[in-house]
């Protein structure tokens, strides 16, 4: 039997759904993981869960997702004008749901900036501290959509510089429902899925109930001095205030809404969605 094939994004947010894993796990960027994932070069993966509603050909690891009733804190706009007067803002290449949860958001609110892709996922800091790609003299400053941990490190070095639009926050103002960025899906060949499904669920329960043993080991892998955002008392605010790992009714509610506002925006076509839930 080949052993199976698992991927998983390569961010704190992901850490209660993977750590203790006994197997491989190939880390890597949202969208790479999305391609991986589609062609089959993984069976299983934690992903962006746009990926579900464009390719609804996945089983679904019921009650586990990386998702915000709120402010997520790690998907954010960073700008330094008003949001309604930004022109151009820069998209994370790493990611897939942030992204179009961005064009939701702004078409929602009747906003146009021209969204440009960035050729890399890094953001690009000047001698100053300053990205000079933010500033541009003689019209209304561009922004950069950030995520994950570049997001967090960003938002905090340069918690004077700039504000943070949070896409969390944003859509539980506009909708009352959590939003769902991440989960768990499993190609439909794979056999035994429930048996997949109920370790990753055990494994996040067992995450969860080990929370302050999970913070201080992370906070070990990264800790560098060159980066000392990551600290023990932001994670235990991290995982507390700002994510939730569960997939229920809200949740599931939260995913259709994004579905149909995808459609609405000719982002997907448009359809009812349905859950194979494991």
């Amino acid at each position: 039997m080949k052993p199976l094939r698992i991927g998983c994004v390569k961010y704190l947010n992901a850490r209660p759904l993977i750590r203790g894993w006994p197997g491989e796990v190939e880390f890597d960027h949202p969208s790479a993981l999305c391609e991986r994932l589609a062609n089959g070069e993984l069976d299983v993966a934690l992903v962006s869960s746009f990926e579900f509603l464009r390719n609804p050909i996945y089983r679904v690891v019921d009650d586990v997702s990386i998702s915000s009733d709120g402010p997520i804190y790690s998907v954010v706009v960073a700008h330094r004008d008003e949001i309604s007067k930004i022109d151009e803002i820069g998209l994370d290449p790493a990611s897939e749901t942030a992204v179009n949860l961005l064009r939701c958001l702004l078409g929602e609110l009747g906003l146009n900036p021209h969204l440009k892709q960035r050729s890399t996922g890094i953001l690009p800091v000047g001698p100053a501290g300053v990205s000079p790609a933010v500033v541009k003299p003689g019209s209304a400053a561009p922004a950069h959509l950030l995520i994950g941990d570049q997001a967090i490190r960003f938002r905090q070095k340069h918690a004077d510089e700039f504000q943070f639009w949070d896409l969390g926050e944003q859509w539980n103002k506009l909708m009352g429902l959590p939003f769902v960025y991440a989960l768990w899906l499993i190609r439909p060949e794979v056999v035994a899925p429930k048996q997949i499904a109920d370790r990753l669920r055990g494994l996040r329960d067992e995450n969860l109930s080990h929370l302050n043993e999970l913070i201080a080991d992370a906070v070990a892998r990264v800790a560098d001095p060159s980066h000392p955002e990551i600290t023990r008392e932001f994670l235990n605010c991290y995982y507390h205030e700002h994510l939730r790992f569960s997939f229920g009714k809200k949740e599931k509610e939260g995913l259709r809404t994004f579905g149909q506002l995808c459609a609405k925006h000719g982002l997907l076509r448009g359809g009812g969605i349905a859950f194979d839930l494991v």
